[in-house]
């Protein structure tokens, strides 16, 4: 492998770590997921406007991508709430087994999005992560509600991907997210002031809290996102999906290690989580496999 793409390889294997860590933060931060959503989100707008600002990007979107990207930037809300909802429901590795259907949920709703037909292997895949969620299902019913909430937010994760997939052909893909983080943060403090969400207890944190915040709005929010866009365009998209695959992996390794006993689950659940991303990274290979093929015919 030459020494640039082996750089941009080792460079995505620290991102999807950092995506990994971003459940276990978001089980360490003693803060609800709607308050943690709060923060993240406007901090992350702060770090990703100086960003731009330092490297002289031009910010100007026409307006119509505007109202998209507020749609978006809802989707991206909604989706970040459930997650850290249901980390504080039930913990960080049922949250991120649950995460790995969301190349399900891809499938499935890709050939709608873009008009293309289902591939038959697709289907079958799905059955298969169905009986495995029926597995952890069945050994972890105590975490049922939070594998409901876990499963939602892949669905409004797997929409704003869907949509950015566009997107991010045309435009710049920092200045993308950088509006969506703004929207998304707007819709999060309206939300809170109808709701009466907003207390002096709410802008009291921890210095502990705090730390792991910032973390989690820099390195895990606005570093990794520029990092994966400059990773993508180095990389080929089989290499970055299946490396990718690797998140809840990390996550729910990470998760055993540095939160302890509320992470320890039992064996139907690591066997379930297993074939579930087991099939994910068979999934990419199949299709690498196909893809490759349709390029030797043409």
């Amino acid at each position: 492998m030459p020494n640039g793409k082996l750089k941009s390889y080792l460079l995505l294997h620290l991102i999807v770590f950092i995506w990994g860590f971003t459940g276990v933060l978001g089980g360490l931060i003693s803060i609800n997921g709607t308050q943690l959503v709060w923060y993240r989100m406007l901090l992350a707008s702060g770090f990703l406007f100086a960003w731009l600002a330092l490297t002289k990007t031009s910010m100007k979107l026409p307006r119509k991508v505007l109202l998209k990207l507020t749609f978006v930037g809802l989707l991206i809300a909604i989706h970040w709430i459930l997650f850290f909802t249901a980390i504080k429901v039930s913990n960080v590795s049922i949250t991120l087994a649950m995460f790995s259907m969301g190349a399900f949920f891809a499938a499935v709703f890709e050939p709608l999005f873009y008009n293309r037909k289902m591939l038959w292997y697709e289907i079958l895949f799905g059955l298969v992560i169905i009986g495995a969620l029926s597995l952890i299902l069945n050994v972890e019913f105590q975490h049922f509600n939070g594998m409901v909430l876990a499963l939602i937010s892949v669905f409004f994760g797997v929409m704003f991907t869907l949509i950015n997939g566009k997107l991010t052909l045309e435009y710049d893909p920092k200045v993308i997210t950088l509006y969506e983080f703004l929207t998304g943060f707007g819709f999060v403090a309206i939300y809170l002031l109808l709701t009466g969400g907003y207390s002096a207890e709410f802008f009291v944190l921890s210095g502990y809290d705090w730390a792991l915040i910032l973390l989690l709005a820099s390195v895990c929010t606005a570093y990794a996102f520029t990092a994966s866009v400059e990773v993508m365009r180095r990389l080929t998209p089989y290499t970055v999906m299946l490396t990718t695959n690797l998140e809840p992996v990390y996550g729910i390794v990470l998760a055993w290690f540095l939160i302890g006993e509320n992470e320890r689950m039992s064996t139907g659940f690591y066997f379930g989580a297993a074939v579930i991303i087991g099939v994910v990274v068979l999934n990419s290979i199949v299709k690498n496999r196909s893809d490759n093929k349709k390029q030797l015919d043409s």
